[in-house]
């Protein structure tokens, strides 16, 4: 965790001032069908993560299903995973919502629970301009003081984050990191210099996509926002290691051994994939949130057939 912050009060938690460097594990966010928390499940979850493979919990991201859920959810959730977590690891938590305002609020509540750094995507039904974008930003920054990551997720939100508009982002106060989605081997390298030209060296720079992962941490970027690692730590770990170490030979060796999971997630969505996993090893029944729909049956078994074919169950 970076040096300097305040301390929360009883979470003993510290605010960040950069995001760790390492494997940021993005879990699932148990819940029944209405919606309700199985905080047993996300406890059991967390646990596995506490690990030197982990360096950042990523809490209520995409995978964790955070704009399906009801801020009261989102509270008990952080709850759940302060009290699970205990200080051990640092909580990165999605803050994200329609309206600034509420944003704001959900963020408040973060901080006040004890995240290290709020995730913070661009969720808006009308298309927003650059300007309103930097004043959401902002907003939420100066009126929770929690530090954020800015969280490029076109996919998702159909707002992408280029590296203009990122390092307009970068320069208001608090805004401490960007997550952003690892493009293709051929561009990758290309990728991390541009937004590392726009927002400077004292940005980090970290990549989601599980399976263009790698080559982003072997072209720079410093923290892997991962979904496998919110169920299997220690491969996504080893893969870090490698690259840390500057054995690129053995991050590719141990992604490629990775292959089959990023081909049931390009195939399904690693969402989908994910539940279907979390089912199989025994965490509850967790239901994706309506309208999603779990894997018909075929797909379910290519999951535990992979998942017992790399060791993972």
């Amino acid at each position: 965790m970076g040096q300097g912050g305040d301390e929360h009060a009883g979470s003993g938690l510290m605010l960040t001032e950069t995001m760790p460097e390492g494997v940021s594990a993005f879990p699932i966010t148990p819940c029944d069908a209405a919606g309700r928390l199985d905080g047993g499940a996300l406890s059991r979850l967390l646990t596995r993560l506490v690990t030197p493979s982990v360096a950042s919990i990523g809490l209520l991201g995409s995978t964790g299903s955070y704009p399906y859920l009801t801020r009261d959810v989102r509270r008990q959730a952080l709850e759940v995973a302060v009290e699970t977590v205990a200080g051990r690891v640092p909580i990165l938590v999605g803050v994200g919502a329609l309206r600034t305002d509420e944003a704001v609020r959900i963020a408040q509540d973060a901080r006040a629970i004890g995240a290290s750094v709020g995730l913070l995507a661009v969720v808006s039904y009308t298309p927003l301009t650059e300007d309103e974008i930097v004043e959401h930003f902002t907003v939420v920054a100066r009126e929770s003081g929690l530090p954020l990551c800015i969280y490029d997720n076109p996919g998702t939100t159909h707002v992408a984050i280029g590296p203009d508009l990122a390092g307009r982002l970068s320069r208001i106060p608090g805004v401490i990191a960007i997550k952003s989605p690892a493009s293709p081997v051929p561009g990758i390298a290309a990728h991390f210099a541009a937004l590392r030209n726009a927002v400077g060296p004292g940005l980090s720079i970290g990549f989601s996509g599980d399976w263009h992962a790698t080559e982003a941490l072997l072209a720079g970027g410093t923290v892997w926002y991962s979904v496998a690692a919110g169920l299997f730590p220690e491969p996504c770990g080893a893969i870090l290691r490698a690259v840390q170490t500057g054995d690129a030979e053995e991050a590719r060796r141990l992604d490629a051994a990775m292959e089959p999971l990023w081909a049931l997630f390009r195939a399904h969505s690693s969402l989908r994939v994910i539940y279907a996993a979390a089912t199989i090893l025994g965490f509850g029944r967790p239901e994706l949130p309506r309208p999603l729909l779990p894997l018909p049956e075929p797909a379910r078994r290519a999951v535990a057939e992979t998942l017992a074919q790399l060791g993972l169950t």
